[in-house]
């Protein structure tokens, strides 16, 4: 039986590492055309190589986010090879920390760069395809964004914002055909991690999100497959992600109480 996804074009940003390219594995496996994008040319190098095993086809496309011109090439590049675009995933991004008293302007400005405006400007120039075929748009959100975490201010700010594009997006694609899913997920295995403040790829950093918690990449990428598939609103992912979410919407007060004391254990280890 044919898969719907068969002959489709996905773009994914930041496609070539982690959830992006767990995504890019899963929409392979349905036979669809995927591209992948990046700054890096050798992980969408690899990232090709691994759809094409899955019996997708494969296309590697460097691309740089927080250049509006890189995204135009992008766009235009991937339209000029495949005549289409059905699906984009605005998946690129990273995270900014640290306590708030010592982030400069220059660490908020590049953390919205990328996980905001790169975000936008990602689905602007996609949305006109998108109309053509009747596509899918997917956000990559955050639990982060239902909550304020300690020493992560920028990051939890920039998935807030995604969030709310994504409703907005939801509310001005209606009726188009085209739909938006936000996807918010919890601690799932990735490079983010190893990706210090200024954006650079640390691999020799230790991951120090809590490894309890942790869900598989390609576990994850399932669920998120099928959110973007089933056109979800929204989507949480992982069960810790859900716990947060539901006491971040439902008991705020709580929720906060309880951040606060996780900002004073973080504190007092620090000191």
């Amino acid at each position: 039986m044919a898969s719907q996804f068969e002959g489709r074009v996905v773009w994914i940003t930041g496609g070539g590492t982690g959830i992006g390219r767990a995504l890019a594995l899963e929409f392979a496996r349905r036979q669809a055309i995927v591209a992948v994008s990046g700054r890096r040319r050798e992980p969408l190098d690899d990232a090709v190589q691994a759809i094409e095993e899955a019996g997708g086809r494969g296309l590697a496309v460097c691309c740089d986010v927080t250049k509006v011109t890189d995204i135009e090439s992008a766009v235009d590049e991937i339209i000029d090879e495949t005549g289409r675009m059905d699906v984009v995933v605005a998946n690129a991004g990273y995270s900014v920390a640290g306590p708030f008293e010592e982030l400069s302007a220059s660490d908020w400005t590049r953390q919205f760069d990328v996980n905001v405006v790169g975000l936008a400007m990602t689905v602007k120039y996609a949305l006109p395809h998108l109309r053509e075929t009747q596509g899918r748009v997917a956000l990559m959100g955050s639990v982060a964004g239902t909550v304020g975490l300690p020493k992560n201010g920028p990051y939890s700010a920039s998935k807030f914002a995604v969030r709310s594009i994504g409703q907005t997006l939801t509310a001005e694609l209606a009726g188009t055909g085209v739909t938006c899913t936000t996807l918010l997920p919890g601690f799932v295995e990735s490079d983010i991690g190893k990706v210090d403040n200024k954006g650079q790829y640390r691999p020799e950093w230790e991951d120090r999100r809590p490894k309890k918690f942790m869900w598989p990449t390609d576990k994850a990428a399932k669920k998120m497959f099928g959110a973007i598939k089933r056109r979800r609103t929204e989507a949480v992912i992982t069960g810790h992600g859900k716990v947060v979410a539901f006491f971040g919407g439902h008991a705020p007060r709580l929720t906060q109480t309880m951040m606060g004391r996780f900002g004073q254990n973080a504190r007092k280890k620090g000191e």
